[in-house]
Formats: structure tokens, C-alpha cells, sequence
């Protein structure tokens, strides 16, 4: 049971860094173009070289 004492702020720390992670990529736009980036993969142009 001294464990519990351990593993539940652990977890709550561990899950306010993953909302943290989800609203920062949110305010930052991430999500605004999903079907651009279907289509761009699909394009035939390599109109830029691979390095």
C-alpha cells in the first residue's frame, strides 16, 4: 500500500504533461490542415530535392 503513496501523483503528473502536450499542440495549429497533408502525399511532385 506504500506504493499507492508513489504511483498516484506519479500519474497524475504524467497525465498533466500529456494534456499539457495536447493543448499546447492545439494553440499551436497542428490539427488545422488534415487534408492537405492526405493530398500532399499522394502528389506525383517531387518539385523538392531529397537530401
Amino acid at each position: 500500500m506504500n506504493i499507492l503513496v508513489i504511483l498516484i501523483p506519479v500519474s497524475l503528473i504524467l497525465g498533466g504533461l500529456g494534456l499539457a502536450a495536447f493543448l499546447w499542440s492545439l494553440r499551436s495549429e497542428q490539427y488545422e490542415d488534415l487534408d492537405g497533408d492526405a493530398w500532399r502525399i499522394l502528389s506525383e511532385d517531387d518539385e523538392t530535392p531529397r537530401d
